[in-house]
């Protein structure tokens, strides 16, 4: 007699995909264009949740479960892609595309430009300036009001020390 295998192993029931009602999706969909209008602004879970009319909890939990991805990493998606394109075509320096998109810090801009993109900013820039097309001069692009040159001074809080 051929010893019996034991029970069967269990497999995990069919996962089903989880979904927000038609009506809600129309107000994620509100907070998503506003999070790509101003993707280089000061944007926070509270201000973006009431734009699209919920708290905070539900807009996150529903944003991720429509589009596969926090509104955090939405926005450094969104910030990213727009530095793509400025290293590409414009002649700003990394540091000039880093508060442009939004960022404050270089370092969090490079970390999360090379966690996306897979090389680090300046290495994009390089291989863009040797193939790419020619380049926007950046005081065009200050002056079409396309960036906004923030100074360090302007980005301190009120009662901060001076240097």
């Amino acid at each position: 007699m051929a010893p019996s295998p034991g029970p069967a192993p269990r497999s995990a029931p069919p996962r089903t995909q989880r979904r927000v009602p038609g009506d809600v999706l129309v107000h994620l969909r509100r907070a998503r264009d506003h999070l790509d209008r101003h993707f280089a602004g000061a944007l926070v879970l509270d201000d973006v949740a009431r734009v699209a009319g919920m708290s905070k909890f539900h807009f996150l939990r529903s944003f991720a479960t429509t589009y596969a991805t926090t509104p955090a990493a939405y926005l450094a998606e969104r910030r990213i892609e727009r530095a793509q394109d400025l290293l590409r075509a414009t002649n700003l320096t990394v540091t000039e595309v880093c508060h442009a998109v939004g960022y404050t810090s270089l370092g969090s801009f490079s970390s999360r430009f090379s966690a996306i993109v897979g090389e680090s900013p300046s290495a994009f820039q390089r291989r863009y300036a040797v193939t790419g097309a020619p380049r926007i001069p950046g005081c065009h692009l200050f002056m079409a009001g396309l960036v906004e040159r923030r100074s360090a001074i302007q980005e301190k809080p009120p009662g901060s020390p001076a240097p």
